[in-house]
Formats: structure tokens, C-alpha cells, sequence
């Protein structure tokens, strides 16, 4: 009777973290709207001011891989199980293809957040290609060896790789306990990074956001992890394009859809003002009313302030590509030889005449 309902609870959780993903455009709604289910269906569990051993969702637990990372910048690996040394070998493995001597912790960070959320999966509890325990996508080795995750995994496993390069992270988990992140220390102060939102649409929306940003769509215990107030390092600004109004949005926008960008950002010469927003709003609308979007994309956009106090109009279009799936550079360069070896011969061997 208590397998058959932990069954029924995992099914009904996989199909709440499915919905919270499925429009972009709603994501920091869908994200708060399924924890708020989650946690009616499990019921209430007491916060506690500690970052590790938290159990996430009733399943998932955060744990610390300091003797990973450890064991990474000392070279001894004499003290690692077994499972600790193959999670160390893998990730090695990414580090020596993301990674560069002259990276800055920011460029560092970045590569990480682009693998992770480029490479791995969520992990809905749908898909079984492989018989696993309950939480084996919750821990760096599971997460990187079969390329799956549910929050927590995606978090230790981003926590980790930043402390095998001294820059300073903490797992945060949600006052709800149905969800966790991270915070990581750059030099200009805290940001939050929420690999598992980003994931598959890798558009940098929960890219290093400060407090302000991050509590639109999390909420968390504020008294006792660090405040996040850095601005420069966020991604958007980074990119951000000089228009000459807001009537120069829709051209740009649709240069960006028809290019492919997922995230795109933009001041004015022009002050901004509040009309200037709601102008923008149904500018956006408008576009929207016309795009022939269907099942290929999603927009949405909102307004932030940069580290100068200028307003920045940042939109995210999520492509959609059900069907596609990932490999690494390598594996992928293996399959398209094999594949053309393959048919080369079958063409020479079917061929008429």
C-alpha cells in the first residue's frame, strides 16, 4: 500500500514539474504555482537555517561534495569512494572542454550554467531508459553520468564545479522546501543562478539575478543566506543594444526571433518613463497578435534596472525543439561518422546497375 502511494506521488509531482516548464512565458508563475501544489499535496514541512542535509520535494537531499572539489585542487584523491572518484573523472572531463586558463570566475560560471543547462535534461520521473533508486538525479556523480536532473542535482552539481575553482557558492533551497538554486559570490557581491528554470531554453532569465529579480519568482529564508546585490555580472547587461526608441522594439525583435536569439536586452537614448513602459506592453502585445508563433516559440519580456540605474527592456524567446536531442561535441562527431560510413556503404551495396 505505501509503494503503491509513493507511485501515485511521484507520477503526480512529475506531472506538476512538467506543467511548471511547459510555457516559458510563465515561468516564474508556473515554478511558484507548482511548489505551492506540491507542498498542499505533501504537506507543509518546517524551514530550517542550515544549507545542507535539507530534503527537497520529500525525496530529493542537498549534500555537500566538498571532498570533491577538495579532492580536485589537491590532487589527492585518497580519501574518495569509488563513486567519488568517477564523479571527480567526469568532471574533469567538462572542465578540460569549457574551461580556460584565462577565464575570469565570471566566464567560468557562464561556461558551467551554458553546459548544465545545454546538456542535461529535467528529470520528470516519466522516462526510465535505466532502473534508479528514488533521488539518483539529486547528486553531481547520477547527474553527470546520466546526463539528468530535478533541482537539486542541477544545484550541487553547479556548486560543486564552483568550488573546485575557489569561487564561492551555497545550495538555497525555498522556504516551501520544494525547490533549491544557488548563490554564488562574484567580485562585485552575491547573484542567484537557477540552472534547473533555464534548462532546455538556456535564454539566462535566472542568470545571476540580485534579491530583487530572484524574489519575482523564489522565495527563500533572506536572514539567513547571504543578500545577492550584484548587478554587473548579471547576463542581460552584458549584451545589452542601444535602440533610438521604443518604436525601434518591433524591428529588432523580430531580427532577433528570425536569427535565432533566445535573450536579448536594450537601452534608449529616449528617458524612460512610465508611459514609456506601457507603450512597450502593448507594443509586445501587438507583435504577438501577428507573429505566427504556434508551437515554435514563446516571448515574454520585463523591465530592469542596471548597475548605472538605466532601464534595460530584456526579452526571452524560449524555441521550441521537442525532438532534438543532445550529445557533447565529441559524441556527436563519432555518431556522424558511423552514420555516414554506414549509409555510404549501404548506397554502394543497394545501388542499381
Amino acid at each position: 500500500m505505501k509503494e503503491k502511494k509513493l507511485t501515485i506521488f511521484m507520477v503526480f509531482v512529475s506531472i506538476m514539474l512538467c506543467a511548471s516548464i511547459a510555457i516559458s512565458g510563465f515561468t516564474l508563475y508556473s515554478q511558484k504555482t507548482t511548489a505551492d501544489a506540491i507542498d498542499k499535496f505533501t504537506g507543509s514541512s518546517e524551514d530550517v537555517d542550515q544549507e545542507d542535509d535539507v530534503t527537497i520535494a520529500g525525496n530529493y537531499v542537498i549534500k555537500s561534495t566538498l571532498n570533491i572539489s577538495d579532492a580536485y585542487k589537491s590532487g589527492d584523491t585518497s580519501k574518495l569512494d569509488e563513486t567519488e572518484k568517477e564523479t571527480l573523472d567526469m568532471a574533469k572531463e567538462i572542465i578540460a572542454e569549457v574551461i580556460t586558463d584565462k577565464m575570469t570566475d565570471f566566464e567560468k560560471e557562464k561556461a558551467i550554467y551554458d553546459w548544465l543547462t545545454a546538456q542535461l535534461t529535467q528529470n520528470t520521473g516519466i522516462l526510465t531508459v535505466i532502473p534508479t533508486r528514488i533521488g539518483d538525479s539529486d547528486n553531481p556523480h547520477d547527474v553527470l553520468k546520466y546526463r539528468t536532473a530535478v533541482c537539486v542535482g542541477y544545484a550541487t552539481t553547479f556548486r560543486m564545479f564552483m568550488q573546485m575553482f575557489d569561487i564561492e557558492c551555497k545550495v538555497v533551497h525555498s522556504s516551501d522546501l520544494t525547490h533549491s538554486w544557488d548563490l554564488v559570490k562574484l567580485d562585485d557581491g552575491w547573484y542567484h543562478t537557477d540552472c534547473y528554470m533555464d534548462s532546455e531554453s538556456n535564454n539566462y532569465q535566472n542568470f545571476n539575478m540580485d534579491d530583487a529579480r530572484c524574489s519575482q519568482g523564489h522565495d527563500w529564508t533572506k536572514e539567513y543566506f547571504p543578500a545577492a546585490t550584484g548587478k554587473k555580472y548579471n547576463y542581460i547587461f552584458s549584451i545589452c543594444d542601444e535602440l533610438e526608441n521604443i518604436y525601434s522594439v518591433p524591428k529588432w525583435l523580430t531580427d532577433a526571433i528570425i536569427n535565432r536569439k533566445s535573450v536579448i536586452s536594450c537601452t534608449f537614448k529616449e528617458e524612460i518613463t512610465e508611459k514609456t513602459e506601457t507603450t512597450a506592453q502593448f507594443m509586445v502585445q501587438q507583435l504577438m497578435n501577428q507573429l505566427d508563433m504556434g508551437d515554435n516559440y514563446s516571448l515574454s519580456f520585463d523591465w530592469m534596472l542596471n548597475d548605472k540605474g538605466k532601464y534595460v527592456l530584456c526579452f526571452y524567446i524560449n524555441f521550441y525543439n521537442n525532438n532534438e536531442v543532445k550529445v557533447d561535441k565529441k559524441t556527436e562527431e563519432k555518431v556522424n561518422d558511423a552514420v555516414n560510413k554506414a549509409m555510404s556503404e549501404y548506397y554502394e551495396r543497394t545501388a542499381v546497375g
